[in-house]
């Protein structure tokens, strides 16, 4: 790989999610899409006719390749770790969607199995990397509001997934908030503590899985500071997606994403706007694109991933800690992970 040519990717997934990473990457002056495996091999045809790339069934026809410097994993959560530690066997960047497994002692055994390689993989977090999120955080950390003391999350869906969905979701905690859950360490890393709450107020089949339609989280971290997460899996106004950080010195905040920001003032209201963003792939587009340009900065510059395989345990021994705390009624402390691995 010369310092000028672009970085070669393998994509795993041809479904929803994996068709925003191939377009993404075909769509970078940085990247190209060499080669897109699923074993529903019309879909991966059709998605690399629209990328340039070449289609596959199987993971052995992406392994035996010497062409490609990366991959991304798109495809269903079953199939993570398999794909993760062959690509690392392989000398290859890896950069997987969330949750790594929904079993973390599959989880453990894939990191103690590669060891050091897990340097090598980047774990799909997008929401670090979108502009509002990111510029909230990175003036935290600067110090604008001085000592962090609280952070707001609210996160909600326009509507629950579907049936299918759901019941291989692994929950709420699993599915939804693990999201969250990292976004709060991208703001208070050390995590102590999890106090969570679930509740069936408008689904009747989400209740039938044992699953929670609407959650709440309180995470404490280890200099006293407290994150709440606020979760739905319905919203009549749309995606509903804000973050307020407050400290001594004041607050900084991240408002929803409308396509616009006309507002209309008349008799009959004030501040009538755009709905917001219908759902994740809109809202979270430009993260995404600032995902996977990290993603090919570490392979060419060689620099170490984040948010990363480590990350990725976290999140799922934090979702863990929810489900134990929800079903309890129990504050849960947890430990770093550091200690345990």
């Amino acid at each position: 790989m010369s310092s000028n040519s672009p970085i070669r990717l393998a994509l795993f997934g041809a479904g929803r999610i994996g068709q925003v990473h191939a377009h993404n990457i075909a769509a970078s002056p940085e990247t190209e899409l060499v080669v897109i495996a699923d074993p529903f091999i019309e879909g991966a045809q059709k998605l690399a006719d629209a990328t340039s790339a070449e289609a596959v069934s199987s993971p052995e026809e992406v392994f035996s390749r010497d062409d490609i410097d990366g991959v991304v994993i798109g495809s269903p959560t079953s199939t993570h770790v398999d794909l993760i530690t062959r690509a690392v066997e392989k000398g290859l960047a890896v950069l997987c969607e969330k949750p790594i497994d929904l079993d973390i002692e599959t989880v453990r055994a894939c990191h103690n199995a590669i060891g050091d390689r897990s340097s090598q993989v980047m774990l799909g977090f997008n929401r670090r990397f979108d502009p509002s999120f990111a510029a909230v955080q990175r003036r935290v950390v600067e110090g604008e509001i001085g000592n962090l003391e609280q952070v707001v999350i609210i996160s909600r869906d326009p509507a629950p997934a579907p049936r299918d969905y759901i019941a291989g979701s692994g929950g709420i905690f699993r599915d939804m908030t693990i999201h969250d859950l990292d976004m709060a360490r991208f703001f208070v890393p050390d995590i102590v503590e999890v106090t969570a709450s679930g509740s069936n107020v408008f689904s009747e089949e989400i209740a039938s899985f044992n699953d929670y339609d609407s959650a709440v989280v309180t995470l404490r971290g280890s200099k006293g500071e407290l994150v709440n997460i606020v979760n739905s899996r319905h919203c009549a106004f749309g995606y509903d997606q804000r973050l307020e950080a407050f400290g001594e010195g004041g607050m900084l905040t991240a408002s929803n994403v409308g396509p616009t920001t006309v507002k209309k003032f008349s008799r009959t209201g004030t501040e009538l706007g755009d709905p917001h963003m219908p759902f994740f792939l809109e809202r979270y587009a430009q993260a995404y694109l600032a995902e996977l340009e990290t993603f090919a900065n570490g392979i060419r510059n060689k620099e170490p991933f984040s948010p990363n395989f480590e990350d990725g345990v976290i999140a799922l021994e934090l979702a863990n800690a929810a489900v134990e705390s929800a079903a309890s009624g129990r504050a849960i402390s947890v430990a770093p992970i550091a200690a345990k691995a």
